[in-house]
């Protein structure tokens, strides 16, 4: 992607009649960094060039649009295939142990997230970092959007990132993604005790071909597990997960009085009551039942 990026500016540059000196005045770089930028080598551009670029070169948001693919690059390589995954799933099983999935963030709560970090060295890093998390949002608004499916930890909830201002914000986020005919949210309660996935989140990702690939992610490390028998270990953790949950008119109960600011919480039924009232949504909703270990993450139900 680098060098799909460097012919691109070579090519745009050469259209337009500049030298790389001048392209090199027009976007305050010297000249030798046009020339790394068109070779691919050295460092690779920053958003804040790419933006100048495209400015200065009348090229219509397209080089900031190749940008991100060329900042992947950067990440390993198991990180890169997970990217590549979650691009084209179909289905997306989420369960979050500490923030709110990166897909339903809002742009305030994701900078809190990213603010903090022994890897955040710069303000300009914030921003790039920033600009690829709100970007991968846009997915879920496309025509081949992916069903999501969320469970999110009590605690998600109970954090205020970013301060109570943020965090509200972030609850009325979650509350309107539910609405969404493709996407599900459930809270796992603190009552649960002890599960499969204390440490860390988890993520199941259900392609088009039928197979699935797990991503596990602790505070400074992630996992791709593409193993067709570990990737059904780690299904039937995330089901279990599911069905330990709050249904999703519960969890929803629960988030609005957490952002109306009850730190009791809404009265959380009990396991065996929360199992009834989980078979009757599934009843109401067309008889779906959860998938058992490997199945693919299942299409959301169908709403009015």
């Amino acid at each position: 992607m680098a060098a799909l990026f460097g012919s691109r500016v070579r090519r745009l540059r050469t259209a337009a009649g500049l030298t790389q000196a001048e392209l090199g005045d027009r976007t305050h770089v010297v000249s030798t960094r046009i020339t790394q930028i068109e070779r691919a080598s050295g460092a690779k551009p920053t958003l804040a060039l790419a933006r100048a670029l495209d400015a200065a070169l009348g090229a219509d948001n397209l080089l900031v649009e190749l940008w991100p693919y060329v900042y992947r690059e950067a990440f390993p390589d198991w990180s890169r295939a997970f990217m590549a995954h979650s691009e084209r799933a179909v289905a997306i099983g989420e369960y979050a142990a500490h923030v709110v999935p990166g897909l339903l963030q809002t742009e305030e709560y994701a900078r809190a997230v990213l603010s903090v970090g022994l890897t955040l060295s710069s303000e300009a890093q914030l921003e790039e970092r920033l600009t690829v998390r709100m970007g991968r949002q846009e997915r879920l608004g496309s025509a081949d959007r992916p069903a999501l499916w969320v469970v999110l930890d009590e605690a998600v909830l109970r954090r205020p990132v970013g301060g109570h201002a943020v965090m509200r914000g972030q609850l009325e986020r979650l509350i309107e993604a539910a609405a969404e005919p493709h996407i599900d949210v459930q809270v796992l309660p603190f009552d649960q005790g002890e599960h499969d996935a204390m440490g860390g989140s988890l993520t199941i990702l259900a392609l088009s071909d039928g197979s699935e690939v797990a991503y596990t992610e602790g505070a400074h490390y992630g996992q791709l597990i593409e193993d067709p028998a570990e990737v059904r270990r780690f299904s039937l953790t995330y089901d279990r997960l599911r069905a330990a949950a709050l249904p999703p008119l519960m969890s929803l109960d629960m988030i609005r009085s957490v952002m109306e600011g009850n730190h009791r919480g809404a009265k959380v039924p009990s396991r065996s009551e929360r199992r009834r009232v989980a078979q009757e949504q599934l009843q109401q909703s067309g008889g779906r039942q959860l998938r058992g270990g490997g199945g693919r993450v299942p299409r959301p139900r169908a709403r009015p």
